[in-house]
């Protein structure tokens, strides 16, 4: 059926879109659009289209990020595309597009591991948005309800909700799935497999598993990706999500109450007993269906208030059931937060402080939603004190520190006592020394936020 195509009502300036105002041309229909009830024909027209493009370039543009094997960089993307507009729209019909290789990027995790990454080139990642935006209307509304990783107008609080849900209902056990590689090792042809079954446009099919083939780049060489899905590029998030459509279809067949983010999949269960059979029985799917590796060493069952689901525990309280960060969480935070505040380390202070609100912020946006007023609060005092510990020892000689106490309106009897002690760095922070002289108003003065109002108000909005 040919319907009308709808066009763009934003209002992005000419800069922010792939051609200029003046050249943009809408045609009324999908050329040659045809949808059937076995899956979509030529949906090629609809990725090429210049209007598709153009949001997938305002996404690209978004996202940022670095130049990679070609050297183009983000901001050379627009005016690569005003030269090279029609080039691009016919090479993607044609069939002729070819992907460039990915660089890989190994991302240390918190146990020791790494996680790869590949990252495409900038016209790489425009085309993957272009197919994504197409391709996840007619994927998306199939996905289970339990599945909510990088799907639309659905995160990772959302899956918290649903897993607490299920552990009021009394599904007090949890199968942690822990699938090892899983991106690295998603089998090409299985997975164009289920690509195939709503897609019917070979040019498309086509053009996915070029991107799927493309190599990687490894010290200065090419090698060929045989096998999985690289991450870092905007489609590999909804490949892994059609592959593992079938584990959750697999779990709605047998009557599993189960939630699903991305690759961390949990089943909630009644009993260990129960636990330990359903583990069993789907890691035997997993590995002989899916030919996926289970990791035997970290998939156990065991409570939710114990076990960590995207970096979160349940909590149990009289008022009822609530979240906690899980202690690695927490500790991954303290880390990252000792690094940025290491006495010996350069920079102006304030843009010490600013990397802290990064972080801070960032980590509180996320881990609001739970029970850690006190643990907040904590953190708040020991970082304020690790502040003070940096502009002590940049104040190194006696007469800077007398000067600068002075300055702070400190008398001068107790300045000069102050800047002569003996006490080791972290003794004088902890003490009423720098307590009195450097408040916590001046460090908020210095951009400094506090973290218990961050708190607060993050966690009054959920």
């Amino acid at each position: 059926m040919r319907q009308p195509q709808t066009t763009s009502n934003d209002d992005y300036l000419s800069k922010n879109r792939m051609e200029s105002e003046g050249t943009v041309e809408v045609c009324s229909t999908a050329c040659g659009e045809t949808e059937r009830r076995d899956g979509v024909h030529d949906l090629i027209t609809k990725i090429a289209d210049r209007m598709n493009l153009n949001r997938a370039y305002k996404r690209v543009k978004a996202n940022k990020g670095s130049a990679e094997t070609d050297g183009m960089t983000v901001d050379e993307l627009f005016p690569y595309l005003i030269r090279n507009r029609d080039k691009l729209m016919r090479q993607i019909k044609d069939s002729s597009y070819e992907p460039q290789p990915v660089r890989c990027v190994e991302i240390p995790k918190p146990d020791g591991s790494k996680r790869k990454l590949g990252v495409p080139t900038v016209c790489d990642r425009l085309v993957q948005q272009a197919i994504l935006q197409v391709i996840e209307r007619i994927f998306d509304p199939t996905f289970s309800d339990s599945s909510f990783g990088f799907r639309p107008n659905r995160s990772a609080h959302d899956a918290l909700k649903r897993a607490k849900a299920y552990y009021e209902e009394g599904y007090r056990y949890v199968v942690d799935l822990d699938l090892k590689s899983y991106f690295d090792t998603v089998n090409h042809d299985k997975l164009m497999y289920c690509v195939e079954k709503r897609i019917k446009d070979k040019r498309v099919l086509r053009l996915i598993r070029k991107f799927l083939r493309s190599g990687a780049v490894i010290n200065g060489r090419v090698n060929p990706t045989e096998e999985g899905v690289p991450q870092g590029g905007p489609l590999s998030p909804i490949l892994g999500n059609i592959y593992l459509d079938q584990l959750d279809k697999e779990l709605e067949r047998r009557g599993h109450k189960f939630v699903r983010y991305a690759d961390d999949s949990n089943i909630y269960v009644k009993s260990r007993k129960a636990g330990e059979r359903v583990m069993k029985s789907i890691t035997t799917f997993l590995e002989k269906e899916l030919k996926l590796t289970v990791n035997r060493e970290k998939t156990q069952v065991g409570s939710p208030t114990k076990l960590k689901f995207l970096g979160f525990c349940l909590y149990t309280t009289k008022q009822g059931t609530g979240f906690r960060p899980h202690q690695e969480s927490k500790k991954r935070l303290e880390r990252k937060l000792k690094q940025l505040t290491k006495r010996s380390r350069s920079g102006n202070i304030r843009e010490i402080i600013q990397e802290i609100n990064e972080v801070t912020t960032g980590w509180i946006n996320y881990y609001g939603i739970s029970y850690m007023k006190n643990y907040i609060r904590h953190i708040d005092q020991w970082l304020r004190r690790r502040i003070r510990q940096i502009i002590w020892k940049r104040w190194k000689k006696v007469k800077t520190k007398y000067k600068n106490l002075i300055q702070l309106k400190v008398p001068k009897q107790k300045a000069w006592e102050w800047a002569n002690t003996r006490k080791g760095y972290w003794r004088i922070v902890c003490s009423h020394i720098l307590h009195r002289s450097i408040t916590n108003k001046i460090l908020e003065q210095m951009g400094l936020k506090n973290l218990t109002h961050l708190f607060e108000h993050a966690h009054s909005s959920y």
